[in-house]
């Protein structure tokens, strides 16, 4: 029967899998950073996923994995090579960080080559590699818990990104979608390789991608570790984000100050650069007072104090922080310092022209604005210079060249969420100065509308300008109608009931210049009914002129008693008593308001005219004597003169 024990023979290749499988899974849980999540076909290129451990929590972030076990000899140098297809390797390239693993059988082994050094590799050796069967990867690197540790972090770091970015836009309306995208900072890859990252690091900070770099700070922290000297390009990045009020991670920029704190007098770095930069991030931190000490004893070291430029850039940091401490005098003496030693400085000009636009010297201001030019490409610097310039353009009463600075940044407003507001404000404050000024508001709140549908500050600015315009005497393009049509669109958009009544009082107004007084009477009410108050006196007089006096009489009562008790409250109100046969109360209404008036014209006929309506002829008679002579021009005058020459003879001489 021995014929029965001829079984099939293991392969070899079976035991060396086995033992890299088992390595490997002793390895992650050495680390405590991953799990073996599960077995891949081997078809394709993938053993295995791993995924990430934090707290003892599953985060379903997964790294694949391409597991290699070998006996094969290592290199004179060391490393050991292994042969991949290159599809393989294009397989593994689909999600980040996928890397080979290779366990060495002959010396108990794990090494670790990830699958973009592999194509880093292949791309910088100068031959097409692309059409290939097989690649050369090459394992240098020990796979640790340390290494492992490094990895866990950065996929967890870019795991997080690009959910993030995922969550927000699905999350945001597609009409704010595009703008979004605008304003959303690219996404860097930091790749695993200390090397690499630092080359990258130091690349992006020397290009003022500031934003890419605090977007991908806790990578390139994963990659490089708090103690890599490289690190402070990132820490410098968050500082510079925190002086222009952009970060959102102070516990960076804490972190940044006891990173250079460390290497003052380690004497790897110039020491007055580190109290600058030291004083910076304090600045960010609005601690001013540390920023002082800090900046002061930068400009005491022999760099700062050699070089005009850097001098000249620590004045005006010093300055800033006098400034924010409440001693402008102190602060405008060193942002003349530093234009001193540095007449080009942007910064200098900026914050000095800020000074004079606190003071109101426009003249000055505009000067200093006009020499801000920033060349960084740093967007949001550069468009607030146009911003506060547009504002001293607005008090100079140069509304048309403010307009232009205005309308040359609407461009950036999708990437620069400050520009639609300060300018919306700004136009609100300045907008309706001038006739001019409002037909180039009219523009700008189109604009705005379009760019906020639901806005409601837009189209109140909107229709306040266009009621501007008919009431100074310019055309506007509409009549009444079509502008009536026009505000029914947009009054239902205002929020506050306040503003909409006094939208409503100013369209009440046009259809009164029209003599149409039902439509006057319906505006006139709208406001009266949201906002009571003053508005009672238009919707008085509006009913008084459609004959409905006692619907007028108690809010005009109300109006000449408590609200607005002037001499026209108590015109109308005289007006309502004696269209009502109420003579005693229309001769009281009308005598108060001669008593606040004694030029209301109108006031003196009416009360002539109810004596003569009450028999009191010889009363009659003398007030309308009496309001003859002081107004011997008025129509009423003539009027009387033609129907009672018995008692007012014309004057024929």
């Amino acid at each position: 029967m021995e014929y029965l024990d001829d079984l099939p023979k293991r392969a070899s290749n079976h035991v060396m899998e086995e033992k890299a499988e088992t390595a490997f899974q002793e390895r992650l849980t050495e680390s405590g950073h991953f799990i073996l999540q599960r077995t891949d076909r081997k078809d394709y290129g993938t053993d295995c996923e791993i995924e990430v451990v934090e707290h003892g929590r599953a985060t379903n972030i997964r790294v694949h994995v391409q597991l290699k076990g070998t006996e094969r000899s290592l290199n004179a140098d060391g490393s050991l090579s292994i042969e991949v297809s290159r599809t393989n390797l294009n397989y593994l390239l689909m999600h980040p960080h996928s890397f080979y693993a290779a366990y060495h059988i002959p010396t108990s082994t794990l090494r670790i080559c990830l699958a973009e050094t592999v194509l880093r590799q292949y791309e910088h050796a100068g031959k097409d590699w692309t059409q290939q069967q097989s690649l050369t990867v090459s394992f240098t690197e020990d796979l640790t818990t340390e290494r492992l540790g490094r990895l866990a972090e950065l996929s967890s770091s870019t795991a997080r990104a690009a959910r993030n970015c995922r969550v927000e836009q699905s999350r945001t309306a597609p009409g704010d979608l595009t703008g979004l995208l605008r304003r959303s900072v690219p996404d860097v890859h930091v790749p695993d390789n200390p090397s690499s990252a630092r080359q990258l690091l130091e690349h992006l900070y020397g290009s003022d991608a500031d934003e890419e770099i605090s977007a991908a700070f806790d990578r390139f922290m994963a990659v490089l570790g708090t103690e890599d000297e490289a690190i402070g390009f990132a820490y410098m990045s968050e500082i510079n984000l925190g002086m222009s009020v952009r970060s959102q991670f102070p516990e960076r920029i804490e972190d940044a100050v006891a990173h250079f704190k460390k290497q003052l007098g380690a004497g790897c770095y110039e020491q007055g650069g580190l109290h600058y930069t030291i004083g910076n991030a304090y600045s960010a931190l609005d601690r001013e007072e540390d920023a002082k000490v800090a900046y002061k004893a930068a400009l005491l070291e022999s760099a700062f104090a050699n070089s005009p430029n850097l001098a000249s850039q620590g004045h005006k940091n010093l300055g800033t922080s006098f400034e924010r401490l409440g001693d402008e005098k102190r602060a405008v003496e060193h942002y003349r310092e530093a234009l001193r030693l540095n007449p080009l400085l942007p910064e200098a000009h900026y914050a000095l022209a800020q000074c004079y636009v606190r003071e109101g010297e426009w003249k000055n201001a505009l000067t200093h604005l006009d020499q801000a030019v920033f060349t960084d490409p740093t967007r949001a610097k550069v468009a607030s210079v146009a911003g506060w310039r547009a504002n001293v353009l607005f008090n100079m009463g140069d509304g048309s060249a403010a307009f232009r600075e205005i309308n040359g940044r609407l461009a950036q407003a999708d990437r620069e969420p400050w520009i639609w507001p300060f300018f919306a404000q700004l136009v609100a404050s300045f907008g309706r100065t001038t006739t001019e000024n409002a037909r180039q508001a009219l523009g700008f709140w189109h604009r705005y509308v379009c760019a906020h549908p639901k806005t409601s500050e837009g189209r109140r600015e909107m229709l306040l300008a266009t009621l501007y315009l008919r009431a100074e005497g310019q055309d506007i393009g509409r009549i009444y109608t079509e502008f009536r049509d026009e505000f029914d669109r947009h009054i239902e958009h205002i929020d506050n009931t306040d503003e909409a009544a006094f939208l409503w009082d100013r369209l009440g107004h046009w259809a009164q210049d029209e003599t149409d007084w039902p439509e006057a009477e319906r505006c006139f009410r709208m406001a009266y009914d949201m906002a009571g108050g003053c508005y009672g006196y238009c919707l008085g007089t509006a009913l008084n002129f459609l004959g409905r006096f006692e619907e007028s009489l108690p809010i005009l009562l109300e109006q000449a008693e408590h609200i607005q008790p002037d001499a026209m409250s108590w015109f109308q109100l005289g007006a309502a008593y004696g269209d009502l046969g109420q003579s005693e109360q229309a001769i009281e209404s009308y005598e108060k308001a001669l008593n606040l008036d004694a030029d209301s014209d109108l006031a003196m006929f009416n009360l002539g005219g109810v004596y003569w309506n009450s028999g009191d002829i010889v009363e009659a008679v003398e007030i309308w004597r009496a309001a003859i002579e002081r107004f011997p021009d008025h129509e009423l005058t003539t009027k009387l003169q033609r129907d009672l020459p018995q008692f007012f003879p014309r004057d024929t001489n």
